[in-house]
């Protein structure tokens, strides 16, 4: 019976946000670590997260009955039913905002709040199933967590929350575009508009390879404003850039479409984890020059 209930929730979508909101929390704590903050943030978020993704399969029964990769989620083969999948996923949303109400403070609840309303009411409701750019809608959902853990330990939105929002939101599009390529057949059954069935792999793979290459500046924006030091970068530029070196062999003949795409999803997720990684731990203090060029709040 647990089961069910862990498994609607999506468990490995919560692990990896458990990740980028760790390290955006540590990135703004600079080793001034509050054990309680950071305990209510990790759980509240997470709820927060398991809520959206059990609501979502709620709204996505009628896809994903078509879709070979999610026909035997409990919501479709019927060992849960939908009333009781809502309830559950109303209970660990209202459990989840209450921790971070509690214990963070409004920007991080607002941000919270944001993603949530992004990904069940516009991403999953409307621009899922109609558009193209539901993708990119998506992708700003998907980049709120680490800003979430940043702001409840700083309590504003400065610069490096931005960069956050943004590194985070750039990395979803690739991620995204490679599962829509090699699960190409599942989302043209279902008729999701994703790019690769919209406008084709040939204009998919020019976007993996824009993304990645745009994504790869934004991530030094850390560095560069001070708030990481040359081991994060290291490890951005290492991990970065052989992401688009491996994104630019799609273009070779003869290709492997579908490992190809694996293979830029697999790394993608490898990318980002070794990132997250390295800024909760490779943070720098602003020195007031820094602070003087970047100011508080924006």
């Amino acid at each position: 019976m647990f089961r069910r209930y862990l498994k609607v929730t999506k468990p490995g979508i919560i692990m990896g946000n458990l990740i980028s909101v760790a390290g955006g929390f540590l990135l703004a704590s600079r080793g001034d670590i509050d054990g309680w903050l950071m305990l209510a943030t990790l759980v509240g978020l997470s709820l927060v997260v398991a809520s959206g993704c059990v609501i979502n399969n709620v709204i996505d029964r009628d896809i994903d009955i078509r879709m070979a990769r999610t026909r035997t989620r409990v919501t479709v083969t019927g060992e849960m039913s939908a009333t009781t999948a809502l309830l559950h996923g109303t209970v660990l949303g209202l459990l989840g905002f209450a921790l971070l109400m509690v214990f963070t403070n409004w920007i991080a609840v607002f941000f919270a709040v944001f993603g949530y309303v992004i990904y069940v009411g516009v991403y999953s409701l409307y621009m899922k199933r109609r558009s193209v750019y539901g993708t990119f809608i998506g992708s700003l959902s998907g980049a709120v967590p680490p800003v979430v853990g940043y702001c409840a330990v700083s309590a504003q939105f400065d610069v490096g929350a931005l960069i956050l929002l943004v590194m985070f939101s750039l990395w979803q599009m690739p991620h995204s575009y490679a599962i829509a390529i090699f699960r190409y057949k599942d989302y043209q059954a279902a008729r999701i508009p994703v790019l690769p069935v919209a406008q084709g792999i040939d204009k998919a793979k020019h976007h993996i390879v824009l993304y990645i290459a745009v994504y790869a500046l934004v991530v030094m924006l850390l560095t560069i404003g001070g708030y990481t030091g040359m081991a994060f970068l290291a490890v951005a530029c290492t991990t970065s850039f052989w992401w688009l070196l491996m994104a630019l062999r799609g273009y070779r003949r003869n290709i492997d479409i579908s490992g190809w795409a694996r293979q830029v999803f697999a790394f993608s997720i490898v990318n980002i984890t070794a990132l997250s990684i390295a800024m909760a731990v490779d943070y720098q203090s602003l020195t007031p020059q820094l602070l003087a060029i970047y100011p508080n709040c924006l």
